[in-house]
């Protein structure tokens, strides 16, 4: 039906909208702005939305928590579990494809997993490791009402 989309004038106009400031940001010339252009469904924000809005912390991720399909699924998952998180809900974007591509343009991030708490994008595996290891994480996780603050903490 549409052999060519960006001769559609209503495809084009959305996709300038959509595109023009990230491929600014990517210094991308003017004919190859439209190049850049993606596109995220309607039920796949909608998912994504719900999931953010729904839970305190999400991981979109490959495969789910209790069992990641993906190195780097399970590295975020253990640097949770170490600070004693229990409650993790995980979104499986390899059983949907449209979320699997929805979530990459939703955060304008590239990679699986993104983390999310409550409803702030944090990173994807390495931004979350180097938020552990600096204690940035615990930080956070205590300050957003995941964690319950240590009592040396609270001494302090």
């Amino acid at each position: 039906m549409l052999r060519n989309p960006l001769k559609n004038t209503a495809l084009r106009a959305t996709a300038s909208r959509s595109v023009l400031l990230s491929s600014r940001r990517a210094g991308l010339a003017p004919a190859y702005q439209y190049l850049a252009a993606r596109f995220i469904t309607d039920r796949a924000k909608t998912t994504i939305d719900d999931a953010i809005s729904q839970n305190d912390l999400v991981v979109f991720m490959k495969g789910t928590p209790d069992e990641p399909l993906c190195g780097f699924s399970r590295a975020v998952i253990q640097v949770l579990q170490m600070h004693g998180v229990d409650e993790i809900a995980g979104v499986n974007c390899l059983q949907d494809p449209e979320i699997r591509e929805g979530i990459k343009e939703f955060s304008d991030w590239p990679t699986i997993p993104q983390v999310y708490v409550k409803g702030e994008f944090i990173g994807g595996c390495d931004v979350m490791v180097q938020m552990h290891q600096s204690g940035e994480l615990h930080e956070l996780l205590v300050k957003e009402g995941i964690l319950k603050a240590d009592t040396e903490t609270e001494e302090k």
